[in-house]
């Protein structure tokens, strides 16, 4: 008879309810790492990546400065003076620099997004209509690459008085 009762208990409903509770609490950090180890690598990356955001805009702003100056753009972080380094855990920082535009990296030296900043020399009134007709001035553009690498995100263009951000890349709003 107790054979009969350690059978008839096994197939009750609340002993089938603990061997589910046993199973859940076995399973819970599982779905952690399912559900939430993603989204939370994602917000670390995120983070990461601010840096690089950060820093390629100071360069388009302290390139802009350096233009209404000097009438040039500087070839490298260190003259710019801005006190930024030119390499950090996550990101290198590089310039190359025309006469008519500069262009102002920070490639990802992990798995993570790059951006590219430019800024052009424009005619001053497509800026501002009060400035005089033959007056040059700035304009810039940062631009995050599509996907993560380790790759030279395209140059950003200046076209029909429009910035655009380079192929693979897309505008980063303010």
């Amino acid at each position: 008879m107790s054979q009969e009762n350690s059978k008839s208990d096994r197939n009750s409903p609340i002993y089938a309810g603990c061997g589910c509770l046993v199973l859940l609490i076995l399973l819970w950090p599982l779905t952690f790492y399912a559900f939430e180890l993603p989204s939370f690598l994602k917000s670390a990356n995120k983070a990461k990546q601010a840096e690089a955001k950060q820093y390629v805009s100071s360069i388009n702003q302290a390139q802009q400065a350096n233009f209404l100056d000097r009438r040039s753009f500087s070839n490298s972080v260190e003259a710019l003076g801005i006190g930024l380094k030119t390499e950090t855990t996550n990101y290198k920082y590089s310039i190359r620099a025309t006469n008519q535009a500069v262009f102002n990296y920070g490639i990802s030296k992990q798995e993570l997004k790059s951006y590219i900043g430019g800024v052009f020399v424009v005619p001053g009134k497509k800026v501002d209509a009060k400035v005089a007709k033959n007056e040059m001035t700035t304009a810039s553009i940062l631009c995050q690459s599509d996907s993560p690498g380790t790759i030279e995100p395209a140059e950003p263009t200046y076209q029909n008085g429009k910035l655009i951000c380079g192929q693979g890349t897309t505008e980063v709003t303010k």
